[in-house]
């Protein structure tokens, strides 16, 4: 019965412990994962770029600072849009077909973008 209650908590334990990840170690996983790929691939100038953001992760990184930052991205890339959305106007003022056409494709890649931006977790 003893062994039953014990091995019962440990497991509850165990997965709750592997999935409770927070977004510091997240970032240290990414890391680690882009390191794997820089070595595959025998890129030393970016593993040695990778170890170190590691090194700064593990040593200053605060999931309350990632948020903030992640949101300061989010703020960035609205005022992106806000700019890209200004040029394609002012080419539509002009009525240049070549720059409507550039400026769209610009305001459609800064929409892009805010979406991934958004669609991550911090």
């Amino acid at each position: 019965m003893k062994y039953r209650i014990f091995l019962a908590l440990g497991l509850v334990t165990l997965s709750t412990g592997t999935f409770a990840t927070t977004l510091c170690q997240e970032k240290e996983q990414d890391i680690q994962r882009e390191i794997h790929y820089a070595e595959k691939h025998k890129n030393q100038s970016r593993i040695d770029g990778l170890n170190k953001a590691l090194r700064e992760v593990k040593d200053n990184c605060s999931d309350n600072q990632l948020r903030a930052d992640h949101q300061k991205k989010i703020a960035k890339q609205k005022d992106e849009i806000a700019e890209r959305r200004h040029d394609l106007d002012e080419a539509k003022a002009k009525g240049d077909e070549d720059k409507i056409s550039k400026r769209e494709h610009k305001l459609t890649e800064a929409q892009d973008q805010l979406k991934a931006l958004e669609s991550r977790d911090y």
